[in-house]
């Protein structure tokens, strides 16, 4: 039995661990979902319209905006968010990859 030597690069993996956790977690679809459907949008609209509390919802928002899923910007007293679409669609052609090899 041969025994490979598995290497990662520490930074890419804490990169991909943060993406999944932004989009593993069902409020936050929820929440992408919502600004998908509305473009780009203020936090207020967002958790009045999904009825989420606004420490949750800005909580949520702060992950994703880390992960660079969401893309964030002040103008005034708001702050707007919308989707970063080619962050969403390198994660899912990457899941969709690991889903294929594993099959």
């Amino acid at each position: 039995m041969n025994k490979t030597k598995v290497v990662f690069n520490a930074e890419k993996l804490e990169t991909s661990c943060e993406l999944m956790r932004a989009l593993a977690h069902p409020l936050r679809l929820r929440i992408l979902e919502f600004i998908d459907r509305n473009g780009t949008i203020n936090v207020n609209k967002i958790y009045h319209s999904l009825k989420i509390e606004q420490s949750i919802t800005s909580q949520h928002l702060k992950i994703m905006r880390l992960a660079g899923v969401i893309d964030a910007y002040r103008e005034g007293k708001f702050v707007h968010y919308s989707i970063n679409y080619d962050v969403v669609k390198r994660a899912e052609i990457a899941v969709n990859n690991f889903l294929a090899k594993s099959a």
